[in-house]
């Protein structure tokens, strides 16, 4: 019998790891993107990672639509926006400093680091889809992470 959803929320909860912005755009232009923290490298030669997105998501069809999506990499003092871009709907890019990426999806300032990416190919995950990524381009600063971990947010050193 599969762990129940509850309890493996929990369990995978003890695992921390780094947060996300994942950043994609419609046919017409408009910007969408998603708090995730389900995102992974894959692949050195050739440069690959995967996201995976949830199918209920408001901009789900929009990764599809565009086949590219930027991974933003958040700092530590970019909680508000992780939490801005964790909720469906509104107008989650009024008000945000970003400009457009080489791949023309959103490229949020003051994060850690972003990794532009076309999609590269894609499978079912359940209630998910997994999208696997060519980076095309990827930048870092120095700064330090924002993290995730036990159902909270957390920095270095907490």
């Amino acid at each position: 019998m599969p762990i129940d959803r509850n309890e493996l929320r929990r369990v995978m909860g003890h695992f921390a790891t780094g947060v996300t912005v994942i950043t994609t755009l419609s046919s017409d232009g408009k910007f969408y993107g998603l708090t995730a923290n389900a995102f992974t490298s894959v692949s050195l030669d050739p440069p690959l990672l995967l996201i995976s997105v949830d199918q209920k998501a408001e901009s789900y069809p929009f990764f599809e639509e565009s086949k590219v999506f930027t991974v933003n990499i958040l700092a530590d003092d970019q909680e508000s926006l992780s939490r801005r871009f964790a909720v469906s709907g509104g107008p989650k890019f009024d008000g945000v400093a970003y400009r457009t990426g080489a791949n023309g999806a959103p490229i949020l300032e003051g994060t850690l680091g972003y990794i532009e990416c076309k999609v590269a190919a894609t499978y079912p995950g359940g209630d998910h889809t997994i999208y696997l990524g060519e980076i095309q381009e990827a930048a870092t600063v120095d700064r330090k992470p924002l993290l995730f971990f036990r159902g909270g947010y957390r920095a270095l050193g907490d």
